[in-house]
């Protein structure tokens, strides 16, 4: 390819916005342009390097025996409703309708339609287990879009989905995708490590995710250094610390316009641990109020699984008071409503807390649990605090870090194929509802990240295999020799080279080839020509070394 005719050439300095290195980089090089907020597109050299992605990807897939298909990216939005996801998955999905009013969706996964997919095609439980891979656009009305590729809401994902007899099965083939996902991990060039993450909207037993460790990630992990436990804070426990002291009598107090954990600290001049919070969510099942201490917050993970429903947001004013409950004075304590309670572990622990008392402008003190009330749900539904918590597998220390989710591996078990009535007679005649697992790679931000993890203050350093070309060829001096040189060389492999033929310094050449980050670089030069050579350089280590001209494919193709 000449780089006179490419599309999309070199910029010096990126937007001002630009705030992470991969996004500028990819920016600065000629790799992507924005067209609006979290929508981007991909220029010639951008989708070149996502073309070799998907081929990495494709022969993993097919050492499983993975089959690729292609469902739609918009979905009729009965499918969702038959999983229940179309309430849980709240504003993130677009909906609209067709000119005959039926209803639609632009799916940001695509369980729903494998498993539709998969109900047309599969005749048999003899048929399973099936893995089926694609590669598709979705969309996500993101809130915050941020980092160029890492969080968007216009993106490429590889996602597969496989279809088992049994839970057993499933939990056979989960080692077997989690080898394959390190090896295309491990040909991407980044370093990724595994943790337990949660399972969010799309539902399922047990996630896991395949991260980047990264400053500007926004996932945050939890762990610890002396046993290696590691966790998405999402999902991360630890033991926590119970204070003890001798119960005190319980007794109720005026706190005027105390509403808030902030204002009733202060009006009772006492520390966020010994107050309460009580927060009424809505779940798909009703309404659930979580009672947990002052200094902590809600974990939706956590208590989902720990009520076995999933939350979908926090209850409305309206709502709490439709239960007849007070907002800002909640409390399990003397509540009319027959709502489900559930506590946190620390506030059945801790003894003289400060509990709402149902009126306004009250509270009660010194509240005991098991004395002045008591329930049978209680659990572990607060997100970790690292200063306060020790690991649960050795005790040791806790710390958090950052990191970029690269891949994601769900046991989703048999929820999609029984809501959506997917099933098959055994040869014993009994009804097989195929456990599931769903898996899934961003494109977009698997580039980023092996920008970010392949990079110098020069430019991207593509790793072989990945990146858009394999060499950058230019020459230094206009001479006849050197031109018809550089021709012969690119016209013998014009797919894999990158042949700067503008009419610019040796200088700017240098530099882009460095910014652009092709592996190799080969130079041409009226001295090298009268030895019969050109000079080879690798971007990574920045050798050199020469190169006879007839033995330029041999040595191009050498990795």
């Amino acid at each position: 390819m000449q780089y006179s005719r490419l599309l999309g050439k070199t910029l010096r300095e990126s937007p001002q916005e630009i705030k992470t290195k991969n996004h500028a980089l990819l920016f600065k090089g000629g790799y992507i342009r924005p067209l609006g907020q979290g929508l981007f597109s991909f220029l010639p050299l951008g989708l070149r390097v996502l073309e070799n992605l998907k081929t990495i990807i494709k022969e993993e897939m097919d050492k499983l025996g993975g089959q690729e298909v292609q469902v739609p990216v918009v979905n009729p939005s009965e499918i969702w409703k038959k999983t229940g996801r179309l309430e849980l998955i709240g504003k993130d999905i677009i909906r609209f309708k067709d000119r005959t009013g039926r209803s639609l969706v632009l799916s940001p996964t695509h369980e729903e339609a494998m498993v539709s997919l998969s109900h047309l095609s599969l005749n048999s439980y003899r048929d399973l287990p099936v893995l089926l891979y694609q590669f598709q656009i979705k969309f996500r009305d993101e809130e915050k879009v941020r980092g160029g590729l890492i969080r968007t809401r216009e993106f490429t994902m590889y996602d597969a989905y496989s279809f088992h007899r049994s839970a057993c099965d499933l939990n056979n083939f989960f080692p077997r995708m989690f080898t394959a996902f390190k090896r295309i991990f491990e040909r991407c060039g980044v370093d990724v490590f595994v943790a337990e993450a949660g399972v969010g909207y799309i539902g399922g037993e047990k996630a896991y995710e395949f991260l980047m460790e990264a400053d500007f990630g926004d996932d945050i992990i939890v762990r610890c250094d002396n046993c290696g436990y590691q966790a998405n804070r999402e999902v991360a426990v630890g033991i926590k610390d119970h204070p003890l002291a001798t119960p005190l009598p319980m007794a109720q107090v005026k706190t005027p316009d105390c509403t808030t954990i902030e204002k009733l600290s202060a009006f009772l001049d006492l520390p966020k641990s010994r107050l309460t919070k009580s927060i009424v969510y809505k779940t798909q099942n009703g309404f659930v109020m979580a009672v947990i201490r002052g200094d902590y917050e809600v974990n939706k993970e956590k208590l989902s699984r720990f009520i076995k429903t999933p939350v979908i947001r926090l209850a409305t004013e309206e709502e709490i008071r439709a239960n007849d409950l007070l907002p800002g004075y909640l409390s399990p304590i003397g509540m009319n409503s027959k709502m489900d309670v559930v506590l946190d572990d620390t506030v059945a622990n801790s003894p003289n807390l400060v509990f709402g008392a149902n009126e306004k402008g009250a509270h009660f003190l010194n509240v005991n649990f098991g004395r002045d009330f008591e329930t049978e749900a209680i659990g572990d539904i607060t997100l970790i605090r690292v200063e306060h918590n020790r690991c649960i597998q050795c005790g040791g220390k806790l710390r958090e870090v950052n990191a970029v989710e690269l891949g994601t591996a769900i046991k989703l078990g048999e929820y999609y194929s029984r809501a959506m009535e997917l099933s098959f007679l055994d040869d014993k005649d009994r009804h097989v509802y195929p456990s599931m697992g769903t898996y899934g790679i961003g494109m977009g931000r698997l580039m980023a990240s092996i920008v970010e993890a392949n990079s110098d203050r020069r430019g991207i350093i593509w790793p072989s295999g990945i990146a858009p070309y394999r060499a950058f060829l230019m020459g230094i001096g206009k001479s006849l020799a050197v031109k018809q040189v550089l021709e012969a060389i690119h016209n013998e492999h014009p797919d894999q080279i990158l042949y700067d033929d503008r009419n610019e310094s040796p200088g700017v050449k240098f530099k882009d080839a460095d910014l652009i980050g092709i592996p190799l670089r080969i130079v041409v030069s009226g001295r090298l020509i009268k030895e019969g050579k050109v000079e080879f350089r690798d971007r990574k280590s920045g050798k050199t070394w020469k190169v006879d001209i007839e033995k330029v494919p041999g040595e191009l193709y050498k990795s």
